[in-house]
């Protein structure tokens, strides 16, 4: 397109386009620290995503690499999938979207490098672009194959708990090496096909080793790690193709990434080393199982939760990942909605690690339009507790159980919680005495001033909105 413009306007063109992805740049910081609230999370969204337009069309435009008909289309095809992923994809599957985007911007960052050294001289690189191209290759890939595990874990079609090889731990150490290795062997020798190949294949066999081990407990954390990954990638594929957007969009995610993966391993008193290495050749030893029979249970019904909840001052509502399951925040927001109208206070406890990915109950709630400021994370909600008349615990289980606080031998001892136990009265909706992810017993189920409620969330719900509406 340039060559049809006067010689004076092509001076200035680059200059413009570098002015275009600062200012695209500048839509997605403030797209992410808009994302810091619920109130201004879809207006965020909006900044990224607009962001995002800008430097596609400007990078299209400027590089002249394709056709129009081939932008058009790929425009078209893009804004089809996002729209029906956006539409037809249910909450409860967001953490496996989620997963398969950060695959897709691994894979994509990969074949850019790729194409990149497929369609140019090797001898035309020097070496600081070949170890920038090998890296990104191998990131790239780990994050592909890595995120169809992620994937496949969330959507069940993997099992989710630890799959391990015995010594898994050091075969995917001397792996990693290897790969290292090996992108130092193609910066080297870029004509000797057989490395480029061996390290392609080894990336994606790292990534699916490194994720099947890790049990779904962790996902949140794999999830944030992979987002990292993917942003690392790019941030490499943009050095590889001289794109100074590509880089500073792929940074930010990767930070971002980072940031809030060391977050998750605080929220669950873990460090990112033992979530990736700590369950490798590990078994259920020390897991205790649920159901004990020396131990009593009060079940209860929505009679007497109807009862309890109508008349109490303030009602915490703790939810997790059995509320999206049961796709029940619909039915809970009605049973708010009615406790309110009688005068009771009601607020939501939302712990970090709550459903399978960061943030997914606050996404849940306010779909069901719930208001941001009754959203309270776990360290503004704790103090509550003791004063609260009743908690109501709809799928959530780990987080709340106190073997976090009292049980040293526990293997989530440590663990930040929700202090639930604190409160007057606790009753679990729950389907069954089943463990959470950790495998283990919680003590919570067994208390004096807690109460079981069993069945679908959604269906339990419903009963006891009903229930309440027949106080009046």
């Amino acid at each position: 397109m340039s060559q049809f413009l006067p010689d004076f306007l092509q001076l200035y063109i680059p200059n413009a386009i570098q002015i275009a992805y600062l200012i695209a740049t500048g839509f997605f910081i403030v797209g992410i620290k808009r994302l810091n609230s619920p109130a201004t999370a879809r207006s965020g969204n909006q900044y990224a995503s607009f962001g995002m337009l800008l430097g596609v069309v400007v990078t299209l435009f400027d590089r002249e690499i394709i056709s129009f008909e081939f932008i058009i289309a790929g425009v078209l095809i893009g804004a089809v999938i996002g729209i029906f992923a956006a539409k037809k994809v249910q909450m409860t599957a967001m953490p496996e979207m989620v997963a398969l985007f950060n695959g897709s911007g691994g894979g994509a960052s990969a074949l850019v490098a790729w194409g990149e050294f497929s369609r140019m001289d090797p001898h035309f690189f020097d070496i600081q672009s070949l170890v920038t191209i090998g890296l990104s290759i191998l990131i790239g890939s780990i994050t592909f194959t890595g995120s169809l595990v992620a994937f496949g874990k969330l959507s069940g079609y993997i099992g989710g708990g630890r799959i391990a090889l015995p010594g898994q731990n050091i075969i995917n150490l001397v792996l990693t090496f290897i790969a290292f290795g090996l992108v130092g062997w193609f910066a080297v020798d870029p004509e000797y096909q057989l490395v480029f190949w061996l390290l392609f294949g080894l990336a994606l066999l790292i990534g699916v080793l490194t994720v099947l081990p890790i049990g779904g407990a962790d996902m949140p954390v794999v999830i944030s790690l992979l987002n990292s990954y993917s942003g690392i990638a790019a941030s490499m594929a943009g050095f590889v193709v001289g794109n100074n957007l590509l880089i500073i969009s792929g940074a930010l995610v990767g930070a971002a990434g980072l940031i809030l993966t060391n977050i998750m391993c605080k929220a669950m008193n873990r460090t990112l080393p033992n979530v990736l290495f700590g369950a490798f050749g590990g078994d259920s030893a020390g897991a205790v199982i649920a159901g004990d029979s020396d131990k009593s249970i009060q079940q209860t019904f929505p009679d007497d939760v109807a009862i309890q909840c109508a008349y109490a001052k303030k009602v915490i509502i703790a939810p997790g990942y059995g509320l999206a399951v049961a796709q029940a925040q619909h039915a809970l927001k009605e049973v708010a909605n009615l406790l309110e109208e009688r005068g009771v206070t009601v607020k939501y406890g939302i712990h970090p690690v709550a459903g399978r990915m960061p943030g997914h109950m606050n996404v849940l709630l306010a779909e069901a339009d719930v208001p941001y400021d009754q959203l309270k994370d776990m360290d503004e909600i704790n103090p509550e507790f003791s004063t609260t008349d009743v908690v109501l615990i709809i799928g959530a289980n780990d987080v709340v159980n106190p073997a976090a606080k009292t049980s040293p031998g526990s293997p989530i001892y440590g663990m930040p919680i929700l202090n639930v136990d604190e409160a007057r009265r606790t009753i679990v909706f729950k389907r069954s005495m089943n463990p959470g992810y950790a495998g283990i017993d919680n003590d919570l189920f067994y208390s004096e001033k807690n109460q079981m409620f069993f069945g679908d969330a959604k269906k339990s719900l419903n009963e006891l909105a009903a229930a309440i509406k027949e106080l009046d």
